[in-house]
């Protein structure tokens, strides 16, 4: 009896949750294979991302960093007792531009849409 009266208490004292959160807009492909080296400008690197997320001047030459995150988080309560589990990936993005505002090259990682939920003891990533 003690041990089903543990079990119902356990039961009605846990609780599993999912939680999604996501910083800027996500990067796309497409996008990025408008720009093309030695024509693109600034101007419509903008027109075509919209506005960094930072802007850094180098000398005379200036480099634009687009981001875009997603967190997925994953866990189980039970009582007192939580166990979490944490995704983070990220949409990165850095433009190049010499000193006429022309677009010298580009550098990008597109991962933000590869988080996935887990819980604590599940390996997704083979990690």
């Amino acid at each position: 009896m003690r041990l089903l009266a543990a079990l119902l208490l356990l039961l009605t004292f846990s609780s599993c949750f999912l939680s999604r959160s996501t910083t800027n807009e996500p990067l796309r492909k497409k996008q990025l294979e408008q720009l093309h080296a030695g024509t693109t400008t600034a101007k419509e690197a903008i027109e075509i991302l919209g506005a960094p997320t930072e802007v850094i001047q180098l000398g005379t030459r200036s480099a634009y960093r687009y981001d875009f995150t997603t967190l997925k988080r994953a866990g189980f309560s039970i009582i007192i007792l939580s166990f979490l589990n944490e995704d983070t990936r990220a949409d990165r993005a850095w433009l190049f531009f010499d000193a006429h505002d022309v677009l010298t090259h580009v550098g990008s990682t597109l991962e933000g849409n590869e988080a996935e939920y887990a819980m604590p003891w599940q390996d997704v990533h083979g990690d």
